[in-house]
């Protein structure tokens, strides 16, 4: 709810949580507008609301929640926020409407008649946004992290993040949102889950109602179990429908574009639809191009098509035929991070938005993808265009065939980017900046260790395994303590440790291998952030670990500039970090983990190379005051390190450190130990 000092109010929009009281709102999936709410029901919510505001003299945004009874649709106010909160965000980019603006600009003492809205340009910010479309919020949590948490619900947050979908339908919105997850679903999946699972809501709440009603479950058992309402549930009994169908017709649907376009409108991807046909994805796809079905783009506009935006931000849909208008300005796609969880937060943001704001420098369009409501990249006036997509291969290829750009940049991303990078190069687009062909040289670690080798780089023993035998004679040959794993790394000292951890490891095939490496005991680990522009190299940051190699990079306190390094051993970091860079062909960022093993002179080895924008960006950049993603974005622009005047870590007279902040508070039952 919006107040101005006149007096005047506006209601800027009504989100409807679909779980039921008990499961905090950051927890819950959310669906806006509200959905099982009569007119009647939102009429009186809004009248409550705008009296609250007006009793409680607020100016600027105030959110109001609101518990309703699903049958005697009594209502209770739970609790008001005079201030934005975290469902501000949500509200701003699911509408179009700048809360946060627009409350700045209420404090400085102009009225909601005097304002305009950044959308359309034209109407006031007194005029109370309208939607022609459905967004759908989940979470993200971390459970897969934490060892011993249960993953259940309640009035305690614990998600790190959240994804938003936009959609035409609920169907499509929430099957766009479970894919914009980046947890290696497209759709609902089966889960096991018993009576109790039901009852006690988890993380996997939906995925084992979904089951619960593959299973032939009855819709108003269910929601009496669950609390959730059967309209809710009758959505996502549309698309298990639709699946029998696909199921049933089969490869015959290739030749019914409008069946074909009907699954595309209930949000099905191509990998879903090739999964419930047993193909593969690219027969999808092309029965799709054949048919000249592809994603239309609509615009987020505020009111409802009444009036025409002026600001580009589009959501697709497989709805109806619209264009984004083209420009003639070189054009370049930033693809985002996707949404906040352990491992990939707000920094690659950081980077992404620096990296918008210095090609708009350069008069080059950019166009941004990303569906995090959270951050600053899906404001829509950081870039010129903006995309609230999934970053899935088909959703961005999607985008790339309507735009046509003349280059993408993915080393921003993170790894969700950097993932696709090989569709996006194998699809003809130009990656920005340092090749994907460099890309994969770095990613697969034979390639890499060929690359040390000819640099006489050092790198600890390591081997890579497809089972358990495997994985033994490697730790017997390199000697305990090793390191094993891929996503979820450990470290084990014996037999008994790599049996089980090979155990309850993801079940190994050739494409995802174990790797076993000699872990480096009572060494010191060293982050390095380095720029090169294809023929210099500028090492922006030598971070010394406080904690020992052995606790992640990311949980570990850091220092710029290193404190106990020798000074020759700085001197051999500095080399090797200009030899990998030029050699693999970097330009922009470059992020490389060393270890110091004492033994018993200091010697120096290569942990890791990530060909992208780390963790650690944020932090140099703040250290050494040169923010080195705006300059990364102009190299692969075509910029040269010497246009740029450079300040090095080493010339900084004051020391920076950087503590990590944990969530073991939030989590029970989570192992608090680091490692």
């Amino acid at each position: 709810v919006m107040r101005d000092s006149a007096g005047n109010c506006i209601t800027v929009c009504n989100m409807e949580n679909i779980d039921a009281m008990g499961i905090h709102t950051g927890e819950s999936v959310v669906v806006a507008p509200t959905q099982t709410f009569s007119n009647d029901d939102n009429q009186r919510l809004r009248d409550a609301s705008i009296k609250i505001i007006r009793a409680l003299g607020i100016e600027g945004g105030c959110n109001i929640q609101f518990a309703v009874h699903p049958e005697t649709r009594e209502y209770k106010v739970i609790e008001v926020n005079p201030r934005v909160s975290r469902s501000s965000a949500l509200a701003s980019k699911a509408t179009g409407y700048s809360i946060a603006k627009v409350s700045s600009k209420i404090a400085l003492g102009m009225t909601l008649d005097e304002i305009k809205n950044d959308i359309t340009k034209e109407t006031p910010a007194s005029f109370e946004p309208a939607v022609d479309y459905v967004i759908v919020k989940i979470p993200r949590w971390p459970f897969d992290k934490f060892k011993g948490n249960t993953g259940e619900l309640g009035v305690q947050m614990q998600s790190t993040g959240e994804v938003m979908a936009i959609g035409r339908t609920i169907e499509e919105a929430l099957q766009k949102a479970i894919r914009s997850l980046d947890i290696d679903q497209f759709a609902f999946e089966y889960s096991d889950y018993t009576d109790y699972d039901l009852e006690h809501a988890t993380d996997q709440r939906f995925f084992q109602i979904y089951s619960a009603l593959k299973d032939g479950r009855d819709i108003d058992e269910l929601s009496e179990i669950t609390k959730i309402s059967p309209f809710f549930l009758n959505k996502i009994k549309n698309i298990i429908d639709m699946e029998d169908v696909i199921r049933e017709k089969s490869t015959a649907i290739f030749d019914d574009e409008k069946l074909f376009r009907k699954i595309k409108q209930y949000g099905f991807a191509d990998k879903t639809i090739a999964s419930i046909l047993d193909i593969d994805e690219d027969e999808v796809t092309a029965a799709r191009e054949k048919l000249d079905l592809h994603a239309e783009y609509k615009m987020v506009d505020t009111c409802a098509a009444e009036f025409e935006a002026k600001t580009p931000y589009y959501y697709g849909t497989y709805d109806s035929k619209s264009t984004p208008e083209k420009s003639d300005k070189k054009k370049v796609v930033v693809l985002g991070a996707g949404p906040i969880r352990i491992g990939q937060g707000i920094e690659f943001d950081y980077c992404c938005v620096h990296a918008a704001l210095a090609l708009k420098d350069d008069d080059i369009e950019t166009i941004l993808i990303n569906n995090n409501p959270e951050t600053v990249s899906t404001d829509y006036d950081i870039s010129d265009k903006l995309y609230f997509e999934p970053l899935t291969k088909e959703d961005v290829l999607e985008v790339l065939r309507k735009e046509d750009p003349d280059g993408v940049i993915v080393q921003f991303g993170g790894q969700t980017s950097i993932n696709l990078a090989e569709a996006i190069d194998k699809a003809g687009y130009k990656i920005l900046g340092t090749p994907f062909e460099s890309i994969d040289m770095v990613e697969d670690r034979e390639r890499f260790t060929e690359v040390l080798n000819e640099l006489e780089i050092p790198q600890a023993e390591y081997g890579i395994t497809n089972s358990l035998d495997d994985a033994r004679e490697a730790a017997h040959r390199i000697g305990f303590p090793v390191l094993v794993g891929g996503r979820a790394m450990e470290i084990v000292y014996d037999d008994y440790e790599l049996e089980s951890y090979m155990k309850e490891a993801v079940k190994v095939s050739k494409e995802h291998p174990i790797l076993v490496d000699k872990f480096l005991e009572d060494s010191i680990e060293l982050d390095v952030d380095a720029l090169s522009d294809g023929e210099e190299v500028f090492v922006c940051g030598i971070m010394e670990h406080i904690e020992e190699a052995g606790i992640h990079s990311g949980d570990s306190a850091c220092v710029i500039p290193p404190q106990s390094v020798p000074e020759d051993i700085i001197k051999q970091v500095e080399e090797y970090t200009t030899k990998l860079a030029l050699k693999i062909g970097v330009k922009g960022l470059i992020n490389i983990q060393y270890a110091i093993k004492m033994d018993p002179e200091p010697k120096l080895y290569i942990i890791e190379a990530n060909p992208r924008a780390s963790r650690t960006v944020p932090f140099v950049s703040k250290s050494i005051g040169i923010p080195i993603a705006k300059i990364a974005a102009k190299l692969m622009n075509g910029a040269k390190l010497k246009d740029f005047d450079l300040v090095s870590y080493a010339d900084i007279d004051h020391v920076s450190v950087k503590e990590s902040v944990f969530p073991f508070l939030k989590i029970p039952d989570a192992d608090s130990v680091l490692g």
